[in-house]
């Protein structure tokens, strides 16, 4: 009975030990599509006040 108690933790730890650099990839692709999805989000919110602060700028380059 110990020698198959013995044997099944063996195999599971090395079955949860495995190779984690997929992980770590999967991980970081999430990261990137969340960075993008909150810069989307931050130009749609702040594109007309943005667009406005440009084109005062530019109608003020305009009159020098």
């Amino acid at each position: 009975m110990l020698s198959c108690y013995l044997y099944v933790t063996s195999f599971l730890t090395d079955r949860l030990r495995g190779d984690d650099r997929g992980a770590a990839l999967v991980e970081y692709g999430l990261l990137v599509g969340l960075i993008a999805v909150v810069c989307i989000g931050a130009l749609i919110t702040l594109g007309g006040s943005i667009a406005g602060f440009f084109a005062s700028i530019n109608t003020t380059l305009a009159g020098l």
